[in-house]
C-alpha cells in the first residue's frame, strides 16, 4: 500500500508568490518569513515523496460565486497555473496523480461524500504557493499532485467535523491504494486574517501560535469548534484553517511536531507552517 510520510500545514498568501516573482526573498520585509521555511524544504528534500495531496480553496479563479462546490477533487493529468490577473506566473505545470485521484473519489463516494470531480481545471495560489514554499521552483515538480478544493469562500462552508471526516477517508484511500508511493499531505490556508468588514486587518497572534502547537498535540478542540468560532478567533478568511483538519485527520492520533514557523504579518495575514510525522 501507499504510505503517508508526513503532514504539512502552511499559509498560502498570494503575496508570497509575488515576492518570489519580484526577487524580494531576502528583503527586510520577507527574509525572516522565507528563512523559516528552509527547515521544511530540507525535510521535503530528505523525505522524497511521490505524491503531494494539496488541500486548498479556490479564490474566485476556477470557481466563482455562481458555482461553489463544497468539496471538489481533481482527476486531471495536468494542472496549469491559472492567470490571477497579472499574467501566468513563471512556474511549471503540475502533473496529476490521476489514477490515485480516481481511487480517492471512489472511496469518497463509498463514504457518502458527493465531490465535484474535475477532469480539467486550473489551480491558483492556494496550491501554487505551498508547492513553492516546500519544493522551491524546479524546472519540473518532483511529485504528482492530488488537489482537493474546499469551499471557505461562500456561506455555508463545511463544518470542521466534515473536513475531519474527509481526512479519515483520505487515509483509507492511501492505505488501500495498491501502489508503494510515498504521500505527503498539505493542509493549507490561514492563519488569522480578515480582508473586509469592520475587522479588516484583524490578526490574532495568540490564537495563531496556539494553533501551531495544538494542531499537532491536541486537535480535538479545533475539530469541535463551530464555523462561527473559527471566524471569531481567526477572522472571516482565517476560517480557511478548517482545511488543515483534513491533513491532521489523515495522520495518526499521535504525531511528532518536527518543524514549526510563525511570521506576522505576511501581507495582512498571520502566516505559519508545521511539519508533522506520525508517531508510533
Amino acid at each position: 500500500m501507499a504510505k503517508i510520510i508526513g503532514g504539512l500545514g502552511t499559509s498560502h498568501v498570494p503575496s508570497i508568490g509575488a515576492a518570489l516573482d519580484k526577487g524580494l526573498r531576502d528583503t527586510p520585509d520577507w527574509k525572516s518569513f522565507f528563512d523559516g521555511y528552509e527547515a521544511g524544504k530540507q525535510w521535503m528534500r530528505e523525505a522524497r515523496p511521490d505524491i503531494a495531496v494539496v488541500v486548498f480553496n479556490d479564490h474566485g479563479n476556477s470557481f466563482f460565486l455562481d458555482r461553489v462546490p463544497t468539496f471538489a477533487v481533481g482527476v486531471a493529468e495536468t494542472y496549469q497555473p491559472v492567470d490571477e490577473g497579472w499574467g501566468p506566473r513563471p512556474i511549471p505545470a503540475f502533473e496529476g496523480a490521476a489514477d490515485f485521484s480516481w481511487h480517492f473519489v471512489d472511496r469518497l463516494v463509498e463514504r457518502h461524500f458527493d465531490p465535484l470531480v474535475c477532469r480539467e481545471i486550473e489551480v491558483d495560489h492556494g496550491l501554487q504557493v505551498p508547492m513553492e514554499l516546500f519544493f522551491g521552483r524546479p524546472e519540473r515538480w518532483p511529485v504528482k499532485v492530488l488537489p482537493i478544493w474546499v469551499n471557505t469562500i461562500q456561506y455555508p462552508i463545511p463544518t470542521p467535523q466534515r473536513c475531519w471526516e474527509m481526512g479519515k477517508v483520505l487515509r483509507e484511500a492511501i492505505e488501500s491504494w495498491p501502489g508503494d508511493e510515498r504521500v505527503v499531505i498539505l493542509g493549507t490556508g490561514g492563519l488569522s486574517h480578515q480582508l473586509q468588514g469592520a475587522r479588516a486587518g484583524f490578526i490574532n497572534q495568540t490564537a495563531d501560535r496556539a494553533w501551531l502547537d495544538g494542531i499537532a498535540a491536541n486537535p480535538e478542540p479545533y475539530r469541535a469548534m463551530s464555523r462561527e468560532d473559527y471566524v471569531e478567533q481567526f477572522g472571516s478568511e482565517g476560517a480557511e484553517l478548517i482545511m488543515w483538519l483534513v491533513m491532521r485527520a489523515a495522520m495518526n492520533e499521535r504525531v511528532n511536531l518536527i518543524h514549526k514557523h510563525y511570521h506576522a504579518p505576511a501581507s495582512m495575514t498571520g502566516a505559519g507552517m508545521v511539519v508533522l510525522e506520525n508517531a508510533a
